[in-house]
């Protein structure tokens, strides 16, 4: 019908980093030209100043944000909109690390709120590719207190109590606010990730840009923010269902399900009053709302789509074996 919400596809907002590589453009196709070196894409932002816009249907050219204002709980349901108003809560990132990010963490809800920048940030990563021996920083690898802490941050020698993940393709890692945390050389992922930009760098790396100049570290910000807790697990332990929908993560910020397709698939939301994100981190699909054949949408690896909260049936088609991450709230 004209004029109904349908499902709505973006414009990336790409982003240079220090440890940025090529990847967004060798395997996804995105050209980011001129920038030197890519390390994400925001693949569905409604951070303001990155916003994406809408490409596809009679509401292209439209922010994310605007959409949310103009129809509210019929695009992301109306416990959604009650609770977060005109923006939205979920940011989705590609992400290419050719080299180690910082070692950081982020603030929760709480202390986000306290120091006045908005949300706090958890997040997760669905690893879609890796290079041999590619690894990952997920939490402390001992129990340690802030003044232990303290003395291997200012000897260099920090990695000594952190926990070091071996990584691969598929691997999953939830990391809730307070968790200190990097991603390693060779990592390209998908990231789910409360809207938020908030980030308390800790180590760097001893790097510094083409002027010689070293990244602001926040390193009193970030002491109230750390969780200092060790835990049993740090990678998240899945059960991948072919062709049907698998849970990795559910938490107070966001649920994310795999949908791993051989074969068409219908899903029924109507009992959902949530918008629901597809990211598609395998393959390719095009999908069907609400029975009507056009306008079919199209899905390719490394984008993402926002199915508004008052579409009750999706039919997902892929055209080769496929696998997508599905993530709504409740």
């Amino acid at each position: 019908m004209e004029n109904q919400l349908y499902p709505l596809k973006f414009k990336p907002v790409l982003k240079d980093k220090i440890w940025g590589g090529s990847k967004i453009k060798s395997v996804l196709g995105i050209d980011f030209a001129p920038l030197p070196n890519c390390g994400e894409a925001w693949v569905l932002s409604g951070v303001e100043g990155n916003q994406t816009g809408i490409v596809n249907g009679f509401l292209a050219g439209n922010e994310l944000n605007e959409l949310v204002e103009i129809y509210m709980g019929e695009l992301v349901g109306d416990p959604v909109y009650e609770r977060f108003g005109d923006e939205f809560p979920i940011l989705v990132k590609i992400i290419d690390a050719a080299d180690y990010l910082s070692i950081q963490v982020h603030p929760d809800d709480e202390l986000a709120a306290k120091r006045g920048t908005g949300y706090g940030k958890s997040e997760m990563w669905y690893i879609i590719d890796a290079d041999r021996d590619s690894e990952l920083i997920s939490g402390f690898s001992q129990k340690v207190d802030p003044e232990i802490y303290l003395h291997h941050l200012e000897n260099n020698t920090l990695r000594e109590i952190l926990n070091v993940e071996k990584v691969a393709r598929g691997d999953v890692f939830y990391i809730p606010a307070g968790r200190v945390h990097a991603l390693g050389p060779g990592t390209f992922l998908a990231e789910i990730q409360q809207t938020s930009d908030t980030t308390y760098r800790i180590y760097d790396w001893g790097r510094v840009d083409s002027e010689g100049n070293s990244r602001e570290l926040h390193v009193e910000q970030a002491l109230d923010a750390i969780d200092f807790n060790i835990y049993d697990d740090y990678k998240t332990k899945y059960n991948a269902k072919k062709n049907g929908t698998a849970n990795l993560v559910n938490s107070p910020f966001f649920t994310t399900n795999l949908i791993t397709l051989e074969q068409a698939l219908s899903k029924d939301y109507s009992e959902l009053e949530s918008f629901v994100i597809y990211v598609c981190v395998e393959g390719a699909v095009t999908l069907i709302h609400n029975g009507e054949t056009e306008p079919k949408v199209n899905l390719s690896q490394g984008e993402a789509l926002l199915i508004p909260a008052n579409i009750d049936r999706v039919d997902i088609v892929p055209s080769l074996s496929s696998k997508i991450l599905e993530v709504y709230m409740v």
